[in-house]
């Protein structure tokens, strides 16, 4: 019996150029599960949304309902997707082919929805100049963040959109307090305000540890830009615990970064192992 393996983009390197394309199921129960099982993801990576899980019947359906995330000042979109492919390619032509022999593949049971792409700069900063995913665990640790002992893994998924009139506005200062972290050498403040990013977000602090695989891409589309944060968990509970602190659901003091950047949407993905190349879903 051939082992079951996780999908290769979870734990790869971020790619130069990426696009994030969304699909909705049409066709029966029966036919949209074929479909699937015949799926080889290859260096890309396909995602189930929680109205496609249900439509087939996953156990996994519950583990996918993204919460109402809000606090008295704001409430968080949930946009829900029935199928993610996370196209990942050398440069934005790569990814334009891989989509359209996406798109063929999943014809005539799945239709394109929408696409947001991304693109990797300056080794992995955001467009606001500060690294993405400093604190992530590397190699067997990475794994263990990522990935339940079948290899699937639980994707977390929203664009957020900056504010960059208030970003320019902003000294280097206000800047890296807002973040937690210096822009120009990455490293840690010791004298951040509780609000910082980086402290509402530390993975440690929270009891256990609550550690995420961050894959995140910046995006531009029709004037408007932001990162795509993409976190990666052996189950949702790490991203929801984030979420909550930068919410300051528990001491009331949210995450500063709401002043400069807002979500768009927000949903849950299960990424099935595959066997042989190819998705698992049994």
């Amino acid at each position: 019996m051939q082992k079951t393996q996780a999908q290769t983009a979870i734990l790869a390197p971020l790619p130069q150029a990426a696009s994030y394309v969304f699909f909705k199921g049409q066709s029966t129960k029966a036919q949209l599960f074929e479909c699937l099982m015949r799926l080889s993801p290859g260096d890309d990576l396909v995602g189930i949304g929680q109205p496609l899980a249900m439509t087939l019947g996953l156990t996994v359906a519950d583990a996918l309902d993204y919460p109402s995330f809000a606090n008295s000042q704001r409430c968080l979109p949930q946009t829900p997707f029935d199928l993610l492919v996370w196209v990942r390619g050398a440069d934005a032509g790569e990814v334009a082919l891989k989509i359209r022999q996406w798109q063929q593949r999943l014809v005539p049971h799945f239709s394109l929805v929408s696409s947001v792409d991304a693109f990797l700069h300056r080794d992995g900063r955001d467009l606001t100049g500060y690294e993405d995913g400093t604190e992530n665990p590397d190699g067997a640790a990475a794994a263990e963040a990522a990935l339940d002992g079948s290899g699937a893994s639980y994707l977390a998924l929203q664009q957020w959109r900056h504010r960059m009139d208030e970003v320019e506005h902003c000294s280097r200062e206000q800047m890296n307090h807002i973040i937690g972290r210096d822009q120009a050498s990455n490293r840690e403040l010791t004298d951040a305000p509780a609000s910082a990013h980086v402290k509402r977000t530390e993975q440690e602090a929270f009891e256990p540890h609550r550690f995420v695989l961050r894959r995140s891409m910046p995006w531009v589309q029709s004037g408007n830009m932001g990162l795509m944060f993409a976190a990666f968990g052996c189950d949702t509970q790490a991203f929801e615990a984030q979420m909550w602190r930068m919410l300051g659901r528990d001491d009331g003091i949210e995450d500063a970064l709401f002043a400069i950047s807002e979500p768009m949407t927000g949903v849950y993905f299960y990424c099935p192992p595959c066997v042989g190349g190819r998705l698992n879903l049994e």
